[in-house]
Formats: C-alpha cells, sequence, structure tokens
C-alpha cells in the first residue's frame, strides 16, 4: 500500500502524481469545504488523495502554513510589480469590471 499522498519538489508540494498543489486543497479545506467537495472540484484526484493530502496538512501545519504565508507574499509581490508594469491595461480591466456592475 502506498501512502505518500505529497510530493515535495524545491518549495513546491503537490498532490503525488498530478500537477495539483498542496496549496489548493488546503485553501479549500480551510475554506470550510469537506474532502467530498474538494475532490469533486479536482477531477484528477481520488477521494483517498484528498484525505491523505489533508493528513499531510494536518501533520506539517507549522510548516505548509510558512510554505502558504510565503507563497501569498511572492503572490502579491508580483501583482503589484505587474500593476507597475502595466498600468493601462489595469486601468481598462477596471473600467471594464465597472460596467459590468
Amino acid at each position: 500500500m502506498n501512502n505518500n499522498y505529497v510530493s515535495i519538489d524545491g518549495d513546491s508540494y503537490r498532490i503525488a502524481g498530478t500537477r495539483v498543489s498542496l496549496d489548493s486543497v488546503v485553501c479549500d479545506y480551510l475554506s470550510g469545504l469537506s474532502p467530498e467537495a474538494i475532490a469533486d472540484n479536482f477531477d484528477t484526484l481520488s477521494l483517498e488523495q484528498v484525505y491523505g493530502a489533508i493528513t499531510f496538512y494536518l501533520s506539517h501545519r507549522d510548516e505548509v502554513d510558512r510554505h502558504l504565508i510565503q507563497n501569498r507574499a511572492k503572490f502579491e509581490s508580483l501583482r503589484r510589480r505587474a500593476r507597475e508594469s502595466n498600468p493601462l491595461l489595469y486601468r481598462k480591466l477596471e473600467e471594464m469590471r465597472e460596467a459590468l456592475r
């Protein structure tokens, strides 16, 4: 029986044998979704893999939480740089968003 549900490659956590990030499963879990709902969200994951990922998270919570915080900070930095380097694009996107409201 194989119970290695999460693979770690550098600074990336993935559900073993898939391209699905552990971050995605954990965020859904922390948002209150059931393992069944999470499995429904990802066609490539079995319910067993989702439970395995959640078990991994719960047994490595400090480490994974640090990873999530670091990734959130990286994302915010990239988003800020994209907005600064493409102001016209983001202004047009905002105008479209407002027009749809």
